[in-house]
């Protein structure tokens, strides 16, 4: 028997009950900033920020929320706006 054998027998079965707890879903902080869209925004879900005349371009004036002049989007609509806005050269 190996050592870590040994250890997983003399383990309690609280310790293994809580690590079992410990691997949760997280939960975000920001939402998204498209009014449509129920994800978040956070920067660990892939969220980013786009300045209001783009968000205003893709999305419509009424359809967005801002936060000094930017706008938090989660990473599924930033994928949009990066796919409507690929073909445009901006050099």
């Amino acid at each position: 028997m190996g050592f870590k054998a040994k250890a997983r027998k003399h383990q309690s079965s609280d310790d293994k009950n809580e690590d079992i707890g410990e691997k949760k879903k997280k939960q975000g902080e920001q939402p998204c900033g498209v009014n449509d869209c129920e994800k978040f925004s956070d920067k660990s879900f892939g969220g980013r920020s786009l300045s209001m005349d783009d968000a205003i371009e893709m999305w419509g004036d009424g359809k967005i929320s801002t936060r000094k002049g930017r706008v938090r989007i989660c990473k599924s609509c930033y994928r949009s706006w990066k796919k409507e806005n690929k073909s445009d050269d901006s050099y």
